[in-house]
This record gives structure tokens, C-alpha cells and sequence, in this order.
């Protein structure tokens, strides 16, 4: 070894990343290949849109332990002064019902083929083409088919994810044949893939490009479809080709809060991005001494712990909640929950703690679009699965739904489960302020609360609100908090009843990136120090 030896994911001194600018486009992202594969496309003359397909496709690659072509995305685009949001998580196939799942156990398995639904993504890259898009998804796609086809060094953050998910499924390949084809997909060579070492897939190459010269209809009618449908068969898996052909994308509304002024914007359910809302709401009736005061943390803990609990007794596919958005977010019904917090800690029913695989990125163009999107396998790698010869991991969303009788998010055919990713927007008087997102199972909506109270209620810059240390409410009293976080905090939380855990782990508290576009039209994009992120500007 000619460089001297150091051990790549260790780091002994604090670091500050800074705020970076631009005018004629921005890309932030958690991987700097994928913000730079987004910067060339906009330089080739697309959109924000564009350049958040360009980097969403690369993600697949470059952090295939987070996400996947075989995963959902959601995103909240702003463009020609107009808001929208795209939908694209699959639902359960038509063979899984609760009755077939509970045959094989009491609980839908994360690992192997009986949580898979149906794959989103490509779709909500055609969708967004499109309708949005302006140059043809074939370009889109290419610098991720490429990047996949000739290799990429493998950074610390993604080697970690590789590791994590070799023990996991080492110990469950035995019982679960089809784990194998994760191994032979993603540990070629025996091992899970170092810093520094070159990793390439081409039969994910392969299916980017087939998606980009079909615009999709490979993936959900043609080539890719009777692979994903014979694979599937051949493994007992719920899957089929019909459950893909039918598929599409929903385009629908954003739903928002206003919260000091600011309107704050997520998806509607089945994501979870409602539960930040909630909290935000609740938050607004309590007074807020100072960012780093133990009271302040005390209460914004107490808010999402009740926002949470309403949001997983209600959340589901729109089409099966008994609760409407509207009382959800009722500022009289906020005001009510805001009255049950006190200066001890509160002991909700639900709650659940998870380290999630999800990318979230960002973009904005010299036009005044802007993009906020989201993609993800769920837990880590997904279901552990690969399609073989096209690189397609699938996803385990099925493990968002309950078994549990007579619940909106009770498990049927046709159905979306209970989603964990949200991407965020910000507009004020009807301007946009810029697109946000912290990524990380259910710490995103606890994330999206700290973050924006960071720079609403503290006037945080964005990249200080990034960098604040974080708590993870984990479930009834249970409290997750950073190393960083100042022990004067942590003793005051445990005399008020919080369970407090240190966790070093970075992995927890979720990675973020937000871009902003002041009244001049410059772009301040910030991205997460907890991760790989790199803001590309031009």
C-alpha cells in the first residue's frame, strides 16, 4: 500500500462544512457522483426536474444499500410558480392478501420475496419526465447506466450499509434460498466491498438504459416485467407481470401547515409526512426559549410523540383512512394536544425505531424550478432480493402494512402500505423558499420537526440546522440522542422521565440536504455531515 493506512470511517475532530451558492443550478444530494451526474445534465441544457432523475438514478448505483430501481420514491416539485407532488409507491400485488401472509407466519418476513409490492420508481421517472422533463429520459439515465457499467470506488458511509447487510442476511440465507442472489449481485468476490473499492453492476447498467429507451415499458410490460414475473414464480413470491402492467404513479396535491409564517409542505398519506405537520402545528402553541435549551428539546420531543401516535393509529392508503387530513391538521385539534404537554415526559402508545435505506436529494435550475425527492428500498438493501441479470433489488415495502384486523393500514391486495419517506417544501407568501429532506425511516418527520424549527424559530443557516445534534424519540419514554448533544441536556431530559440512550452510531438520526433561492435568485444549498453529501453548483 503506497498511502499510509487509516481507517476510513473513524474521525478523532469535529468538522464544518459551509454554506455553498450558486445561480445557475444547484444539486444536493447524500453521494457526490449523484449531485454530479444532476449538475452535467443541467449543463446539457435540462431542467430541476431532469437533474433530479439524473441523480436519483444514480443513487441506485452509487448507494444500492439504500435504494434501489426496485424501491418507491415521492417528490414535491415547484415549477412555473406551481406546486405539485408525484406519488410513486407501488401497492401490495394482487396474490398477497392477509390471509396468504399469515399461512406462512404471524408477521410479513422483511427478508425473501413476501414483502415485495410493486416497484415505483421507474415509473415516477417516466412520470416526471414526461409531464416536467426536458430532455428525453434516455440522456437522463445515461450517466448512472455508465457509472454502473465502468465501476465506482465504494465510499465509507455506503461500505458500512454493504457490511451491516452481509451479517444480516449471512445468517438467513440458509433458511431463505433466494437471498442468494443478493451475494451474487453485490459480494462477488466472497466479501462485502470496502473503502475505496470498485463495485459495478453491468446488468444494472443494462436496465437503466432499458428503462430510458422504452420510457419504462420494459420495466412494467416487457423485457425486465417476465423476468421480474419468472423470478418471482420460481421463488414463491406474490409478484406478477399483471401487477406491473397495471401500475401507475398518482399525481396529487401537496398538503401543508402553516407554522410561523411559513407554509411547510409534505405528501399527503400513505406517507408519513403528516406526522410532521402535526407536530409543527402542536409545537406552535408552545413557547420556545432557545435552541440548544433543555425545555425546548423537552417539548419538541413531546410533539412528535403525540403526532406519532395519532399518525400510526391513522395513516394508510388515502383511499382506507377513517381520519381526513383536514382534522388532522385542525389548529383547534393541535391546540388540544398541545395542552397535555408538561414539563415530564409523556408515554404515547406507539413509536418505533429503525434504521431505514432512502435517499433524499434535491434541485434547483436558473429558471426558479425546484425539486424535492425521495427514494427508497426500505430497510437497507430491501428484501434482500435481486432479479438476476438486471441488477434489480426489490424492494420490502410490504412490511409498512399491519395484520392487524379492522386497521386502515391493515394488509389487502391492491393496496399501499404506510410509507416512511417524505420530501419537504417551504414557500412563504406564495413564493418558494426551497426543498428540504432529512432521509432515515421514522426519524424523517422527527428530523423535518428539528430541522425547521432550527431555522424558523432559531434562524439557523441551513447548513447549522443540518449539523445541530439530533434526538431519535424511539418508542413510549425512550430517547436516541448524539454524542454531540451537551450532557447539561441529557441530564436535564432524564430528571423530566426521558429514557435517554447515547447512540454513536451516525446511521439513526438521519442525512439531510436543503437548497434555498433568496428574493436575488441565488441558490444556498447545504447538505448532511453525517454522510457522503456534496452540494454541485454552477
Amino acid at each position: 500500500m503506497t498511502i499510509p493506512e487509516f481507517d476510513a470511517s473513524a474521525f478523532h475532530y469535529a468538522s464544518r462544512r459551509e454554506l455553498i451558492y450558486g445561480k445557475k443550478g444547484m444539486v444536493a444530494s447524500s453521494h457526490p457522483l449523484a449531485s454530479q451526474a444532476g449538475l452535467d445534465i443541467l449543463k446539457k441544457g435540462g431542467n430541476a426536474v431532469d437533474a433530479a432523475i439524473a441523480a436519483a438514478a444514480t443513487l441506485t448505483v452509487v448507494e444500492p444499500g439504500s435504494n434501489g430501481i426496485g424501491g418507491d420514491s415521492f417528490s414535491i416539485i415547484w415549477k412555473d410558480g406551481e406546486m405539485h407532488g408525484l406519488n410513486a409507491s407501488g401497492p401490495a400485488p394482487a396474490a398477497m392478501t392477509r390471509e396468504a401472509i399469515l399461512k406462512k407466519g404471524e408477521s410479513i418476513a422483511p427478508h425473501g420475496l413476501d414483502s415485495v409490492t410493486v416497484p415505483g420508481v421507474p415509473a415516477g421517472w417516466v412520470a416526471l419526465s414526461k409531464k416536467h422533463g426536458k430532455l428525453p429520459l434516455k440522456e437522463v439515465l445515461e450517466p448512472a447506466a455508465l457509472i454502473a457499467e465502468e465501476g465506482f470506488p465504494v465510499t465509507s458511509t455506503v461500505a458500512q450499509a454493504w457490511e451491516r447487510t452481509f451479517k444480516i442476511l449471512s445468517e438467513k440465507v440458509n433458511e431463505i434460498p433466494v437471498l442468494k442472489t443478493w451475494f451474487e449481485t453485490f459480494t462477488p468476490n466472497g466479501h462485502p466491498v470496502k473503502p475505496g473499492e470498485i463495485w459495478s453492476s453491468k446488468g444494472h447498467a443494462k436496465t437503466l438504459r432499458l428503462i430510458g429507451e422504452t420510457e419504462g415499458n420494459a420495466f412494467y410490460k416487457g423485457e425486465i416485467a417476465e423476468a421480474i414475473d419468472r423470478f418471482s414464480k420460481k421463488h414463491g413470491g406474490f409478484l406478477r407481470k399483471t401487477d406491473l402492467a397495471t401500475y401507475q404513479p398518482e399525481w396529487i396535491a401537496p398538503i401543508m401547515t402553516n407554522y410561523k409564517g411559513y407554509d411547510i409542505w409534505e405528501m399527503p398519506p400513505n406517507g408519513q409526512g403528516i406526522v410532521a405537520l402535526m407536530a409543527l402545528s402542536i409545537l406552535e402553541n408552545i413557547e420556545l426559549k432557545s435552541k440548544d435549551d433543555p425545555e425546548t428539546i423537552h417539548k419538541q420531543i413531546e410533539a412528535i410523540k403525540l403526532a406519532f401516535s395519532d399518525g400510526q393509529a391513522t395513516i394508510a392508503d388515502m383511499k382506507h383512512m377513517d381520519e381526513t387530513v383536514d382534522r388532522l391538521l385542525s389548529k383547534t385539534y393541535a391546540k388540544e394536544r398541545a395542552e397535555l404537554i408538561g414539563q415530564t415526559a409523556l408515554d404515547p402508545k406507539s413509536g418505533v425505531k429503525d434504521q431505514s435505506g432512502t435517499v433524499y436529494l434535491c434541485t434547483a435550475d436558473a429558471e426558479g424550478n425546484m425539486v424535492s425527492y425521495i427514494q427508497s428500498n426500505y430497510m437497507g438493501f430491501g428484501s434482500g432480493t435481486v432479479v438476476p441479470d438486471y441488477g434489480v433489488s426489490l424492494q420490502n415495502r410490504g412490511c409498512g402494512f399491519t395484520l392487524e384486523e379492522n386497521h386502515p393500514n391493515t394488509l389487502a391486495p391492491g393496496k399501499k402500505p404506510f410509507h416512511t419517506i417524505i420530501p419537504g417544501f417551504i414557500t412563504k407568501n406564495n413564493k418558494p423558499v426551497g426543498p428540504f429532506g432529512i432521509m432515515g425511516g421514522h426519524m424523517q418527520p422527527q428530523a423535518h420537526l428539528q430541522v425547521i424549527s432550527s431555522l424558523i424559530d432559531f434562524h439557523l443557516n441551513p447548513q447549522d440546522a443540518l449539523d445541530a445534534p439530533r434526538w431519535h424519540w424511539d418508542e413510549k419514554k425512550k430517547v436516541s440522542v448524539e454524542p454531540q448533544m451537551s450532557l447539561r441536556t441529557i441530564e436535564d431530559l432524564i430528571r423530566r422521565g426521558h429514557e435517554v440512550s447515547i447512540v454513536p452510531t451516525k446511521g439513526l438520526f438521519g442525512r439531510g440536504e436543503i437548497i434555498f433561492r433568496d428574493d436575488n435568485g441565488v441558490l444556498i444549498g447545504a447538505t448532511e455531515s453525517r454522510a457522503d453529501g456534496q452540494v454541485a453548483t454552477w
